[in-house]
C-alpha cells in the first residue's frame, strides 16, 4: 500500500512536470521495455521455480548447500542478463519499433531509443533482487523484499523534486537533445536516470537484507549445473504465460503510439484502476492457493468450493463499488490526481474516458486471481496459459480492429473485453475440472445486492460530482474528498440494508 500510495505522489508530479508531451511518451516506452522483460527473466517465471527448489534445499541439505544453489542461480542469470542488456543496448531502434511503431519519424522516437538504452540497465538489478526476494520469502523474511518498490518510487519523487528546484540544469543532457527543444526534458532525463539508480538500491536492499537473515549470496563465475537446467525447465511454461500478458501491453502501446498523448494518457489511467486489483486481487490470490491446495491434498472439494465462494464474495464487496465510482467520476478523479502544471484539461478528460474503460474489466481480473488457484491447486498450468492465448487474440483483434473507429480508446477496451473472456473461459474450465466448484446460495443471492448498491451509490457520486463542476468547479479537491465520504456512506448503508453483506462478514474476511 505505501508502494501504491508513493507511486500515485510520483505520478501526479510526472504529469504535472511533463504533461502528456514527447518526453511523457518516451518515458512510457523507456521504462515499459525493462519491466517488460523482466516478467520472462525474474517475479513469476523464475521465482515459480526458484522458491520450491530453494526452499526444498535449505528444509532438506542445510543453508549452506541452499546458498551454493543461490549463487550459481544468481551468478548464471547475472551473466546472461548482461549479455541480453548488451544486445538490447544495440537493438534499441527495433524494440522502440515493436513497442511504438507510432513513433517512427518523429522526436518521440529518437527520445525513446536515447531514454530506453538508460533504463535497459534496470533490468539487471531489478531481476537479481527478484531472485534475492524469493531466497528472503523462502527464509520467512517479507519485509525487505516488499518495501523494495517503495525504494523505486522514492528515488524518482527525489529526481522529480531535484529536477524541479533547477540544481544540475546546465550540466543535465540527453543524448543530442537540449533542454530549450522540448518541455519537460530536463525532468525526464533526471527521471531515466533515477530508475537506473533505482535499481541498484533495490537489489542492494533485499541483498543486505539476505546476508543479515544469514544467507549471504556471492556471485561466482556461472556453470550450468543439472539444477539449473531442471530450473530452466520449471520455469519455462511460467516465461511462455509472462509472454502472453506481454504481448497484450507490446499491442497496447502499439496502438496507443499512433495517437498524440495516448501513451501518457493510458499509462495514468492505468496506475488508477491497477490500484484495488494490485491491493485486493493479488491478496486474495496469495492466501487463497495455500488453502485450495490444502483442500485439494484433503479431497475436501465441498471445502474447497466454499473458500472460493468466500473470497469470490470478499472481492466483489470491494471491487464492485470501487468499479462503480471508477465509471462514474472517472474525470473528477484524473483531475484530482493528475491535473497540474504541464497536465491539461484536455488530458484529463481523455485519461479520465480510459479509465472508465479500464474499471469495466475490473471485476474480471480480479476474479481471475480467484478461479486460477484452482487450477494451480490441481498442478495445472497448461490450461490457464491455453485460455490466456485465446485472451491474447481478443485483446489484438479489438484493439487494433477497433482503433480506426474509437481511436486510443481501443486499446483499453482491447484489455477489458479480453480480462472477461479470460474470465469466462476459467470459469468454464474449472467447471469441467470440477463439477462441485460453483456459485453458492449464499453468493447468488449476494452478488446482484453488491451490484445494485453499488449502481445506485455510482448514481448518487456522479450527481455530487456533476454539481460541483457546475456551483464549486475550484474546490474539485475537498468537493472529491467529500464526494468520496458520502459515496462510501450511501453504499455501506445500502449493502447492509439490502443484505449484501453484514459488517461481521466483512471483518472476519479483512482479519484472514
Amino acid at each position: 500500500m505505501a508502494s501504491r500510495v508513493l507511486g500515485f505522489l510520483r505520478d501526479i508530479l510526472m504529469a504535472a512536470a511533463l504533461g502528456s508531451g514527447p518526453v511523457a511518451q518516451a518515458f512510457v516506452v523507456a521504462f515499459t521495455l525493462p519491466n517488460m522483460f523482466r516478467r520472462f527473466f525474474a517475479e513469476g517465471a523464475l521465482n515459480t521455480a526458484f522458491v520450491p527448489m530453494f526452499a526444498k534445499r535449505l528444509e532438506g541439505e542445510g543453508s549452506e548447500e541452499a546458498r551454493r544453489f543461490a549463487e550459481d542461480v544468481f551468478s548464471t542469470l547475472a551473466a546472461f542478463l548482461i549479455g541480453f542488456t548488451l544486445i538490447a543496448l544495440l537493438a534499441m531502434p527495433w524494440l522502440v519499433l515493436m513497442l511504438a511503431s507510432g513513433f517512427d519519424d518523429d522526436v518521440r522516437f529518437g527520445l525513446s531509443v536515447v531514454m530506453g538504452r538508460i533504463a535497459f540497465a534496470y533490468i539487471l538489478f531489478i531481476s537479481l533482487a527478484a531472485m534475492l526476494s524469493g531466497v528472503l520469502n523462502s527464509l520467512g523474511r517479507f519485509a525487505a523484499a516488499a518495501a523494495a518498490p517503495v525504494l523505486l518510487n522514492i528515488i524518482l519523487i527525489g529526481a522529480l523534486l531535484l529536477a524541479e528546484s533547477g540544481v544540475l540544469k546546465e550540466t543535465v543532457r540527453l543524448g543530442g537533445f537540449e533542454g530549450s527543444d522540448l518541455d519537460g526534458l530536463h525532468h525526464g532525463t533526471l527521471l531515466v536516470w533515477g530508475v537506473v539508480l533505482a535499481g541498484i538500491a533495490q537489489m542492494a536492499l533485499v541483498w543486505v537484507a539476505a546476508r543479515r537473515a544469514g544467507l549471504p549470496v556471492f556471485p561466482r563465475l556461472p556453470r550450468i549445473t543439472p539444477e539449473l537446467k531442471r530450473l530452466a525447465i520449471i520455469a519455462f511454461p511460467a516465461a511462455l504465460a509472462a509472454g502472453v500478458m506481454q504481448i497484450n501491453i507490446v499491442v497496447g502501446r502499439q496502438v496507443a503510439s499512433y495517437f498524440d498523448g495516448a501513451l501518457a494518457w493510458l499509462w495514468f489511467a492505468d496506475r488508477v484502476y491497477q490500484l484495488p486489483l494490485g491491493v485486493v486481487g493479488v491478496a486474495i490470490g496469495v492466501v487463497l492457493l495455500p488453502e485450495l491446495a490444502r483442500r485439494v491434498r484433503a479431497e475436501d472439494p465441498a471445502g474447497a468450493n466454499e473458500a472460493m465462494n468466500r473470497a469470490a464474495e470478499f472481492a466483489l464487496i470491494l471491487t464492485v463499488p470501487a468499479t462503480a465510482a471508477l465509471i462514474a467520476i472517472p474525470g473528477l478523479i484524473c483531475a484530482v490526481l493528475y491535473q497540474y502544471g504541464a497536465y491539461t484539461a484536455a488530458d484529463t478528460r481523455a485519461t479520465g474516458l480510459a479509465l472508465a474503460v479500464y474499471a469495466a474489466g475490473l471485476p474480471a481480473f480480479v476474479l481471475q486471481k480467484i478461479i486460477q488457484p484452482a487450477y494451480f491447486a490441481r498442478e495445472d498450468t497448461r490450461t490457464p496459459l491455453n485460455f490466456a492465448l485465446v485472451s491474447m487474440v481478443v485483446n489484438v483483434v479489438v484493439a487494433v480492429g477497433a482503433a480506426p473507429l474509437i481511436g486510443f480508446l481501443a486499446a483499453a477496451l482491447g484489455t477489458t473485453l479480453a480480462g472477461w473472456a479470460n474470465l469466462a473461459l476459467l470459469w468454464r474450465g474449472v467447471r469441467r475440472l470440477d463439477a462441485e466448484i460453483c456459485i453458492d446460495a449464499r453468493l447468488a443471492k449476494r452478488m446482484p445486492r453488491i451490484v445494485a448498491a453499488s449502481i445506485a451509490m455510482g448514481g448518487v457520486v456522479a450527481t455530487l460530482a456533476w454539481a460541483q463542476a457546475e456551483w464549486v468547479p475550484d474546490l474539485r479537491i475537498p468537493a472529491f474528498i467529500g464526494i468520496v465520504a458520502v459515496g462510501m456512506a450511501v453504499y455501506a448503508a445500502l449493502a447492509v440494508l439490502t443484505g449484501a453483506f453484514r459488517p461481521s462478514d466483512l471483518r472476519a474476511s479483512l482479519r484472514r
